[in-house]
């Protein structure tokens, strides 16, 4: 999973807004690789999952002129019919199954988009593998929690911390049971 939260846990306004994600300087040069995360992770994924509200978000509002992730396989798990094409692909298929069955495929890694019900279901279960998490300075107060009901305790191991123009990216791993 990569996702970006508020520090007070929000992955999204009251109205499912996110043009709160920055970090506290906005005029700051952000072409450098080292500044975040990202760059690192995409680099070792072939598929993305996300769920119905993330796809149309990015298409309607983030990023409506271009397909943004046309070099991955995107699943969109969705109830709407929609025809796959290309490299996308609409499923109202159990996502923890979806999750499972890709895994058992050749390729690269899977990255866990949103929103934050499928991300939910994926926590329920225990079958993401890492968090990578970046906390914006904002305090919502209000709107789409990232954890919330997920019903059990799951333990995870710091395995990085970076911080820039305020953000701080937090990468974790599940814990070996013991």
């Amino acid at each position: 999973m990569y996702i970006a939260m508020s520090l007070d846990g929000y992955i999204a306004d009251e109205k499912g807004g996110v043009d709160w994600l920055g970090g506290q300087n906005n005029d700051q040069d952000f072409g450098n690789d080292d500044m975040d995360s990202y760059s690192d992770f995409i680099s070792d994924i072939d598929t993305v999952i996300m769920g119905w509200n993330t796809y149309h978000q990015i298409v309607t509002e983030l990023s409506p002129n271009k397909w943004i992730y046309d070099h991955l396989t995107t699943y969109v798990i969705t109830h709407h019919k929609i025809a796959s094409f290309k490299n996308k692909i609409f499923t109202d298929e159990n996502p923890v199954e979806l999750l499972r069955k890709l895994r058992l495929e050749k390729g690269k890694g899977i990255w866990i988009c949103g929103g934050a019900n499928l991300v939910q279901q994926l926590i329920k279960e225990d079958v993401i593998d890492v968090y990578y998490i970046t906390v914006i300075p904002t305090l919502l107060g209000a709107g789409i929690r990232l954890f919330e009901n997920i019903g059990r305790e799951i333990k995870l191991r710091l395995v990085k911390v970076h911080s820039y123009n305020g953000m701080t990216d937090l990468i974790y791993v599940k814990r070996a049971v013991s």
